[in-house]
């Protein structure tokens, strides 16, 4: 079985000042996904990112909030997270494998950060990680657009760390 991770879809990084790339689509393709995964009995993790003290994002912001515009229901689990990679220093994989979790989706944001390293920790521990090619995005940086961000990982995860999926032909 599957379970649906979906990594920091939170007030901060939707509505803060750098607008991610192809936004309104990416809440669309998770609300979707989330439906399919309560269609199949599958569980949901939700990730919130909490910086140290003193950050815009530090613990007990409203900016880590899980932005509004993902239509949580109650069933899912929402879990604070400090590393980019949503397995260190959380209960993630403990509470994957407490609900016969094999395998995790793994969406949301960042592409470079939080998305990348999750992808690449969910293999080492063992699950079979998929992650949803238009599932995930990112902002623009000095260095790059996030359109390319989120192709050049798509490309680089796909085989060695993960299986790369479109959210349309995934189900639970």
């Amino acid at each position: 079985m599957y379970a649906l991770l979906i990594l920091d879809i939170q007030v901060g990084l939707i509505h803060g000042p750098e607008k991610p790339w192809r936004c309104d689509e990416l809440l669309e393709t998770l609300n979707s996904l989330m439906n399919k995964a309560r269609s199949a009995g599958a569980p949901i993790f939700i990730a919130r990112h909490i910086g140290p003290a003193g950050s815009p994002i530090e613990q007990g912001s409203p900016l880590t909030l899980v932005a509004q515009e993902l239509q949580l229901l109650g069933g899912e689990v929402v879990f604070e997270k400090r590393r980019p990679n949503a397995f260190a220093m959380t209960d993630l994989a403990d509470n994957l494998h407490a609900c016969g979790a094999t395998g995790v989706v793994v969406t949301g944001m960042k592409t470079q950060y939080c998305v990348d390293s999750t992808c690449r920790a969910a293999r080492d521990l063992g699950f079979d990680a998929v992650l949803i090619a238009d599932g995930h995005t990112c902002s623009d940086t000095p260095l790059m657009k996030a359109e390319a961000i989120v192709a050049h990982h798509n490309a680089t995860l796909n085989g060695p760390f993960c299986q790369l999926v479109r959210a349309e032909e995934w189900s639970f």
